[in-house]
This record gives C-alpha cells, structure tokens and sequence, in this order.
C-alpha cells in the first residue's frame, strides 16, 4: 500500500496511542494549539508532529469544523483539503500523493460535495498525473463516470464504475484517516 493512507495508517498505533493515554516517544509526541468557547473547541486549530512541523490546520465553531482543513506529510508537503461547513464537508475536496521532496505533488482525488455528501464532478488521476476517473454524482448518487487504465486507454461503462467504486472507497478511508487525526487530538476544553 503506497500514498497518503498507507502513511496515515501507519500513524495510527501513534493516534490510540495517544487516544488511550498511553506514552509515546518523545520524537512521535503531537502538540495542539487550539482555544475553547464553553467547553468547546472554537477558533483556530494547528496539530503539529514532534519535532514541531505543521501537520492539520482548520478551524472550529463551537465544537464543529468550520472552513478549510488542509493536512502535510512529514517533510511540508500538502497531502489534502478539506472544507467543512457546520460539521460536514463541504465544498471541493482535494488530495494529493504522498511524495517527499520540494516539489509539488501530483493530484489524486478532487470532488464536489455538498452537505456531507458528494455532489457533483469527482476527479482522480493516476501517480504520474494523467487521468483514471471523471464521475458525476447528485446527492451523494452515482450518475455516470468514464474511466481510463493506467495506460490511458479508456475502460467500458463497468469498468468505469468499477473504479469509480473503488477510488471512491480509497478517497473515504483516507478522509475517514485524516478525520480521526484531528479527533484523537482535539484540545482539553474541560
């Protein structure tokens, strides 16, 4: 498993680590600069790795995410974006593959969603930055999609909802990972 998942699932045992109280190497320790509004997160939010790197900023109204969540690797480079309104997504999703160095990474998921559900044109694109997927969804529905192979030639109908399927499914999890993050490590507003 390679990407931005495969690198979040491997900070997992660090979250419920950290989840369930337990200690974890100094070099592995998060650090949340966040503020709270009657026992609530509320305002600016910044989740940093150990050795103090920016890796989740966003914001909370009253307990819910509000705006622009964007997530970083290890060495700064923007692994998505994610727009919330009142608590859900909302607006174009974005991600992006997990590659080290300066340079910018190549897209991999780009899609509409409208109160907590997909709605509208969903974009993927393979590694080396050609197309896989374009689908259409209305209200979190499958309408249509057309597909490409990695070599670039264009699948049948099946085929193509056939990966839309599945990198719909990859692009939940990793929001699913990105999620959890930020909810393992939300501020102590006790």
């Amino acid at each position: 498993m390679v990407g931005p998942l495969a690198r979040l699932i491997a900070l997992l045992p660090l979250v419920l680590c950290a989840a369930a109280g337990a200690a974890a190497p100094a070099s592995s320790a998060w650090t949340v600069d966040a503020t709270c509004r009657d026992g609530q997160p509320h305002g600016n939010y910044e989740l940093r790795n150990g050795d103090g790197a920016l890796r989740v900023a966003g914001a909370f109204h009253y307990g819910k995410r509000t705006g622009s969540f964007i997530f970083w690797n290890d060495s700064g480079a923007r692994l998505a974006h994610i727009p919330y309104d009142e608590g859900v997504r909302n607006g174009t999703l974005a991600t992006w593959y997990d590659r080290k160095g300066g340079a910018e990474p190549p897209r991999r998921f780009e899609s509409a969603w409208r109160r907590g559900a997909r709605d509208g044109l969903t974009r993927t694109w393979y590694g080396d930055g050609h197309h896989r997927s374009e689908t259409e969804y209305a209200r979190g529905r499958f309408v249509s999609s057309t597909g490409w192979s990695d070599a670039g030639a264009r699948l049948t109908e099946r085929g193509a909802r056939e990966l839309a399927d599945r990198d719909a499914a990859t692009a939940d999890a990793l929001y699913a990972e990105l999620e959890a993050l930020v909810q393992n490590h939300l501020p102590s507003c006790d």
